[in-house]
């Protein structure tokens, strides 16, 4: 059985993979999250496994997304230099970012290292080069301005650098 830790990192890629879908193909909020829970979560397709995830927290990304990226867009806009604005950016890395970005906004219960080192270990899986460099520095800025000191801290209680280390009762509801 899977620890809920990687339950959510399955999450935060699944709802990258379905934001993506959803910048790129145009399809529905409604209708991605449907096929995702109902056809993708935790089962086979062409001989590739998805992993299990949390459906309610990849929900919780997905829709919290969808109802923010006003929100979200600006503020990932202006962490990026002036030679790249957001929409230069690939659609992957855009998934990439409005995820942890929503994330940081969002979900003061989980740590905001967790939060971007879960979100540099996505990019990863999706790019070999700098990407995963340019994710953490985004980031990293975007965390600074919305968990002031907490990236500075030096205490444990505040980081715990694996999100296994979370208490087990975390809420797993965005």
């Amino acid at each position: 059985m899977s620890k809920p830790a990687n339950k959510r990192g399955a999450a935060r890629l699944s709802a990258v993979q379905a934001l993506y879908q959803m910048d790129v193909g145009g399809s529905g909020v409604t209708e991605v999250v449907a096929e995702y829970e109902n056809f993708r979560l935790g089962h086979e397709i062409d001989g590739e496994t998805y992993l299990d995830a949390d459906a309610s927290w990849f929900r919780g990304i997905v829709g919290g997304v969808y109802k923010q990226q006003r929100e979200i867009d600006p503020i990932i806009h202006q962490a990026l230099t002036d030679d790249w604005p957001l929409s230069r950016i690939d659609s992957t890395l855009r998934a990439v970012l409005r995820a942890a970005v929503f994330e940081l906004k969002n979900r003061a219960d989980v740590g905001a290292r967790v939060i971007v080192s879960e979100y540099v270990e996505v990019a990863k899986a999706f790019f070999d080069g700098d990407e995963p460099k340019m994710v953490n520095g985004v980031l990293d800025k975007i965390a600074r301005q919305f968990r002031e000191g907490e990236l500075d801290a030096k205490t444990t209680a505040i980081e715990p650098v694996e999100e296994g280390d979370a208490p087990a009762s975390d809420d797993p509801q965005p």
